[in-house]
């Protein structure tokens, strides 16, 4: 089901059972359209994620990772004034409609207690996240702002008086319950059910009144039915759905899907963490990296021109020889070249007389013909070492923003900060000087096999850089997909057990372009035998005496290892 009211409904009720009064101790903006207040109530931190994203608007209790960026954007220092330190009075859903309020009690310039609602709308590209004063209704900030020319139904500035989106005006089904179906029973035919229940009842998308339709249609006294299915909102039993081409879908309650699979999860943001961390994470990485995917695809196109250019070049300087023979043959016969010319027949006394036809400018007489095959002989057989040694560069530099790209097809939003100023340090991104901050680079992804052992991944150079040569015990092994790019993977072991060493190379072939292979081969060796080339890229180093291990990357594995 799609987050509507009936989802809106059985968040709420998750988070006045977790999170309704603890204690706001923190307040971060880690991605343009989101929010995270860190919520400790009996000794616990709960991140709750609050999204005003155009495609996944959402709230939740989430446990996926987040980098904070490093300069804090206006709206969470504005957040942080009013709500840091703040207790969680109560969550509250407007009607059955995809909006909530957080009450936080907050005190003034003065020292006086007043009340602040932190109001999500989740709706669609018109996601908003609101800060306003319960008691007059100003809105004090919101997340995105939208002037009057682009929304004349309503105010959306700071300042403005904060009023709800156009009301519908259908029935609350959860104030109302009693009185739910009996109209619908007596007055319409089962064939008319979900249309009429989508546009009388509040918050029904077409999958929940596809259900409530379903339940109907079951023997027995239809109304308890139906007012046992609304019940079930209040006691969620989180469920994803897999179809059988691999689609995921996810609903509060686990209504009958008997072409799926399905996993149930203890709360409703594991199941959500589970549903987005895919969708969601590939979409913040996409806007995070746009222009990186630009500058690497550039790079590439360029490179890949000039190295058909040098293997041209290569071609040409393989023909050198021919240039000098028909140099040679002009200037034994010049006076067989007259201006105005323009291909002369030579016999060719080093292939047995036979004639020879050499194109010649007709511009020019036989002895400057001569001249000009020398000439161009000698240029290319002097190109020849800086065509090889040029080759060599340009392979390096396909070779290193085809890393790029397969690090950016597996990347986090942590990771791509780490690539922008790798290709910021590398000369291929001009650097704002404007920013004096030492760079932060993020830690590499963690694991833990099944016997304990911790297991740590590279995402991009820098993060392997550190991993593999800064690392305290050399005896630590290391794992890399052969021949292709990839992670750099270390065991925190120097004798794991056949099954870490398993787990770990699978890891390796995930995170690499071999991830939808099958019988992938992976090195290992101890760390200690890595080398680094002067003047080498980013995570590049060199090593002999490994070992091979075949693998097939799992995705499963991957999430149930991630700590």
């Amino acid at each position: 089901m799609p987050l509507d009211g009936l989802f809106t409904h059985a968040l709420v009720h998750e988070f006045n059972e977790h999170i309704v009064g603890g204690r706001i101790t923190k307040v971060h903006q880690p991605y343009p359209n989101e929010i995270v207040l860190v919520i400790r109530k009996n000794s616990i931190n709960y991140p709750v994620l609050l999204s005003a994203h155009p495609t996944y608007a959402r709230a939740q209790i989430t446990h996926i990772p987040y980098e904070n960026p490093q300069t804090a954007p206006n709206f969470v220092m504005f957040l942080r004034r009013y709500l840091e330190g703040a207790i969680l009075q109560k969550v509250v859903q407007v009607e059955n409609d995809r909006i909530i309020n957080f009450y936080v009690n907050s005190r003034d310039e003065l020292g006086d207690i007043q009340e602040i609602r932190l109001t999500l709308e989740m709706m669609g590209r018109h996601s908003n996240l609101f800060l306003v004063r319960e008691n007059d209704s100003r809105i004090l900030e919101l997340i995105k702002h939208v002037p009057a020319d682009q929304n004349r139904v309503r105010s959306l500035m700071p300042g403005a008086t904060y009023t709800l989106p156009p009301k519908q005006y259908n029935i609350n089904p959860f104030s109302n319950s009693l009185d739910l179906l009996a109209p619908m029973i007596l007055d319409r035919p089962t064939s008319d059910w979900l249309k009429y229940i989508q546009t009388t009842y509040q918050g029904f998308s077409r999958e929940s009144a596809a259900s409530l339709s379903s339940v109907l249609q079951n023997t027995g006294d239809r109304m308890i039915n139906a007012q046992n299915w609304l019940s079930s909102f209040n006691h969620p039993k989180p469920t994803l759905f897999t179809s059988k081409n691999g689609q995921l879908r996810y609903s509060a309650i686990d209504w009958e899907q008997s072409e799926d699979s399905k996993q149930y999860f203890k709360t409703l943001g594991d199941m959500l963490d589970a549903y987005y961390i895919g969708k969601a994470e590939r979409e913040r990485v996409n806007q995070q990296a746009g222009s990186l995917v630009r500058i690497v695809k550039n790079e590439l196109k360029k490179n890949t021109s000039k190295r058909k250019k040098l293997l041209a070049t290569l071609d040409d300087a393989e023909n050198a020889n021919a240039l000098k023979v028909m140099g040679d043959l002009l200037i034994t016969y010049p006076h067989l070249v007259s201006k105005g010319m323009t291909s002369v027949d030579i016999e060719n006394y080093y292939d047995n007389n036979n004639l020879l036809t050499i194109p010649v400018d007709p511009k020019l007489n036989g002895l400057k013909n001569a001249e000009k095959y020398f000439n161009k002989y000698r240029k290319l057989r002097t190109a020849v070492d800086y065509v090889n040694e040029q080759l060599a560069i340009t392979d390096s530099e396909i070779d290193y923003f085809n890393t790029i790209v397969s690090q950016l097809e597996v990347a986090s939003p942590k990771d791509v900060e780490d690539i922008r100023l790798e290709l910021t340090t590398g000369g291929y991104i001009r650097a704002n000087k404007k920013n004096k901050q030492k760079p932060k680079i993020s830690k590499p992804d963690k694991f833990q096999s099944t016997d304990g052992t911790i297991i740590e991944v590279g995402k991009n150079n820098l993060q392997n850089e550190r991993l593999s040569l800064k690392q305290p015990d050399k005896r630590f092994i290391w794992l890399h997909v052969q021949k292709l790019p990839g992670s750099h993977v270390i065991i925190h072991n120097d004798n794991p057990s056949d099954e870490t060493l398993m787990q770990a190379a699978k890891l390796a072939a995930y995170y690499s372009k071999a991830r939808d292979s099958a019988n992938v081969p992976v090195d290992y060796l101890p760390v200690g035998k890595l080398r680094k080339p002067n003047g080498s890229k980013p995570g590049f180093v060199i090593f002999e005496g490994q070992q091979t291990i075949y693998v097939t990357p799992e995705a499963d594995l991957v999430s149930q290892l991630k700590i």
